[in-house]
């Protein structure tokens, strides 16, 4: 039976992960008492036991240190929860993944800019939207014959998954929303009703109606993190105290976070207008966006890619494999503002492959100038194009209009445009 001490915040979706499995273990598990974050975990004596300052963290009563959610989860989890057999606990492993890289970079998109902790962006938004129909539809279809995701009984796949879906169901998933998924929301139900769930979050209220983004929300919370509101720390007057809104987690993580510089920065920007062109391609007919694209293309200072999945063997249900390229588009959002790509599905169910054009500014892999940016690019072979051939401008206007066969004369199936 584990125990140790929690370092965390309140309605920290991440540490309810590890406070269940605790409560399912029996484990011995206290949250430390008094902990502010962005004090606290910035003092000399946290960073020391943790270096990166962040939480959940966890300090096992005999002096061990774990950082990370889903590690400390594990840790303080019995067998039953990791899994009865080596396929369980590798299904487990894999929930919890899908949790992270399918579900959490939509969630954040969509309900981030609704608690007005993030500026709201159309086109983010809706993306955000259809990424979660595709994450929810798959584990629709999964627990179609099933009552918990893996085994016969819950494990921290569900612990996971579940406690990553609270905020969408939330705020988000209205009645009309979440309707089509009746075996996910059958599930869901089931799962937080359980006396181990309940004793950490509560009783769950699902969402009536849709939130939406308060532009003045937003200015009050980009005050207050500017003046420091955020950090919950120092002296203030009790009727500030009343008026500020208690910052949750994921907004303090997100005030806290520092702004990256984007490394296409260092490249020279050319004559080539990405904006106007993923414009272009958005609105028009391609018989003439993808005119206008060779047209304006600036080979000096942009390079074309050619992207080819190395595993189509182990590829299995369409949907499944659409969701791959759905996941790689999340974990590069960052990339949006110099880059586009158009990758398609060829083939169906067991027989498919996976393969795309990129363009984006700079000769090189992009994916290199970050590694934020290469949790998913050893998993294809990329080769550059030269935009002066006429093989090229073929393959290129295949990938644009989505049209074609693969190598193996895999028909079209379906695409998935990044921009």
């Amino acid at each position: 039976m584990a125990s140790g001490t929690l370092y965390t915040y309140p309605e920290n979706f991440r540490a309810y992960k590890v406070l269940i499995a605790a409560q399912y273990a029996g484990g011995n598990v206290k949250v430390a008492p008094g902990f502010v974050f962005g004090e606290t975990n910035k003092t000399e004596a946290f960073l020391k036991k943790f270096p990166l300052g962040k939480v959940p963290a966890f300090e096992t009563a005999d002096g061990q240190y774990l950082t990370e959610s889903n590690a400390i989860a594990y840790y303080v989890a019995d067998a039953r929860l990791r899994g009865q057999s080596d396929l369980e606990k590798a299904q487990v492993i894999q929930w919890l993944g899908f949790a992270d890289s399918e579900i959490l970079p939509a969630s954040c998109a969509w309900v981030f800019p609704c608690l007005g902790i993030m500026q709201y962006n159309k086109q983010s938004t809706e993306r955000a939207k259809e990424d979660v129909k595709s994450a929810l539809q798959a584990l629709n279809t999964h627990l179609l014959p099933r009552t918990y995701l893996v085994g016969e009984t819950i494990t921290l796949a569900d612990i996971g998954v579940a406690c990553t879906l609270l905020q969408l169901y939330q705020y988000v998933l209205d009645t009309s929303f979440r309707k089509p998924y009746q075996n996910v929301n059958r599930w869901f139900t089931t799962v937080v009703n359980q006396p181990q769930f309940k004793a950490v979050i509560g009783e769950f209220k699902f969402c009536k109606k849709t939130a939406e983004f308060d532009p003045k929300k937003f200015a009050e919370f980009q005050a207050a993190s500017k003046s420091g509101g955020g950090g919950g720390g120092g002296k203030e007057g009790g009727s500030s105290k009343k008026e500020k809104k208690k910052l949750d987690e994921t907004e303090l993580a997100l005030a806290a976070e520092p702004k990256s510089k984007d490394p296409f920065d260092a490249l020279p920007k050319g004559s080539f207008n990405m904006d106007d062109f993923k414009r272009c391609y958005s609105n028009e007919d391609e018989t003439k966006s993808i005119p206008y694209f060779w047209e304006k293309f600036d080979p000096e200072n942009y390079s074309i890619w050619f992207g080819e999945y190395k595993y189509n063997d182990e590829l299995q249900k369409v949907f499944m494999s659409c969701n791959l390229i759905t996941g790689m588009y999340q974990r590069l959002d960052k990339m949006r503002k110099n880059a586009f790509g158009s990758v398609c599905l060829f083939g169906t169910d067991n027989d498919s492959s996976i393969s795309g054009i990129w363009i984006w500014r700079g000769q090189g892999l992009a994916f290199e100038l970050s590694q934020d940016w290469q949790i998913d690019y050893e998993s294809y072979k990329w080769t550059k194009l030269d935009p002066s051939r006429e093989d090229t401008k073929k393959l290129v206007n295949q990938y644009l209009s989505w049209s074609g066969t693969d190598k193996e004369g895999r028909k079209f199936n379906q695409g998935k445009i990044f921009k």
